[in-house]
């Protein structure tokens, strides 16, 4: 049974370009002090040889990128053209900065990220003599601007097979380009790894999972510097970053026993729930999907239509406790027109079906993100990387293949 697909998602107006820089605004620069052996610099005849008002003077820069439509991408160069770099800053309209490096010589500045397009950019540098120089440039603006939608949601505690997935409203060719952007963090040093799949509505879409199921008490987040990142053609850019971060709650686990028509509930390895219940119909299109099948949703009561998962007529109805497995529209839901079948036969359109007592008990207990590991001999296939959250249903081996930068 079927559900309509709800997805919610960040959005921010694009950035106007503007070349002025607002007095007072804030700015992030890259301080780099020259090394010294101690003394002042000096000849045979002891005089102080160090730079002076001349060198001060000279101090010069030249920028990589100029102009009113420089390209966006790659990153900001600042060069003395004179003498050599002691501080350079490069901010943004809006009052972001771009951090960097000086090289070894002191007579080159390198940003750490690239240019985002649409912006104004002012550039400050001071030279090691005490003299300075600026410039301003302006990118082009963005022909084309790729979107996101993240998932688990901000500040959310989730199930221990949750992982962080990443759907993109518009192709991603560069993938290792924005995979090097994408930066995940563990409270506990979680080994994981990205991997790339289409998502069941046909988008590109990229997952980061652990090697195993997340310890309970973990908290993870992801940084995605992702504002000047090229998507590749006819991906567009994306002109802004993205963040989550959300904790694993307790381990559940329900494993669904379709062979036995029994579903059971396990929280820290301990059964607390272990109940009756009907499965898909054996032999033909309403077979229940087998694996592992993440809880995606807990949507409550909800309209199923079997015109929508291409059933025909076969049921238009109202159900309550439903729990989204799949986006093809497996769920597992209370199911009282079945009951003459709960632990006795599979006899559903493809769900889990159970009493209303007891989907009321599971819908209370499982949390988005737990794991349903379903086992039977009678299924239509295992659980696809992209029909929800299908991505344990793959080796670790063969996931760590799918990231870009494998």
């Amino acid at each position: 049974m079927s559900a309509a697909r709800r997805t919610d998602r960040p959005t921010s107006p694009a950035r106007p370009a503007r070349l002025a820089l607002m007095a007072g605004t804030a700015v992030l620069g890259v301080t780099l002090t020259a090394c010294s052996g101690g003394a002042a610099a000096s000849g045979h005849d002891g005089k102080d040889r160090s730079a002076g008002p001349s060198e001060a003077a000279q101090t010069r820069i030249s920028v990589n990128l100029r102009g009113t439509a420089a390209a966006a991408g790659g990153p900001v160069t600042v060069t003395a053209a004179a003498g050599k770099l002691r501080t350079v800053t490069v901010s943004a309209d809006d009052g972001d900065a771009l951090t960097g490096r000086l090289s070894p010589d002191g007579r080159t500045w390198t940003s750490d990220r690239p240019a985002a397009p649409g912006t104004a950019y002012r550039v400050e540098a001071k030279g090691a003599g005490g003299g300075s120089d600026s410039a301003g440039f302006t990118t082009a603006a963005a022909d084309k601007v790729n979107k996101l939608t993240l998932a688990p949601g901000k500040n959310t505690t989730v199930g221990i097979a949750q992982p962080l997935s990443i759907v993109f409203d518009h192709p991603v060719k560069n993938k290792a380009a924005v995979e090097k952007a994408l930066k995940v963090s563990t409270s506990n040093n979680t080994e994981g790894s990205w991997g790339w799949l289409q998502d069941y509505s046909g988008r590109d879409r990229v997952d980061w999972r652990p090697k195993e199921y997340w310890k309970s008490g973990t908290r993870i987040t992801l940084d995605a510097d992702l504002n000047g990142v090229d998507s590749g053609s006819s991906g567009g850019w994306f002109v802004r970053d993205y963040a989550t971060t959300f904790t694993v709650g307790s381990s559940q686990v329900i494993k669904v026993d379709l062979d036995r028509h029994r579903l059971a509930l396990k929280r820290d390895g301990r059964t607390v729930m272990d109940v009756p219940v009907s499965g898909g119909t054996p032999g033909g299109d309403k077979r229940s999907w087998r694996g592992t099948a993440v809880l995606m949703a807990k949507e409550g009561t909800i309209n199923m239509n079997s015109e929508t998962v291409g059933l025909g007529d076969a049921y238009d109805k109202m159900v309550d406790f439903s729990m989204r497995l799949t986006w093809s529209g497996m769920y597992a839901h209370a199911a009282p027109w079945n009951a003459a079948y709960f632990g006795v036969a599979n006899h559903s359109s493809g769900c889990v079906g159970m009493s209303d007592a007891n989907a009321a008990a599971l819908y209370r207990q499982a949390r988005v993100g737990d794991p349903f590991e379903i086992t039977g001999a009678d299924t239509k296939g295992t659980v696809a990387e992209g029909n929800g959250y299908g991505a344990w249903n793959v080796s670790w081996a063969d996931w760590q293949t799918r990231s870009a930068l494998g």
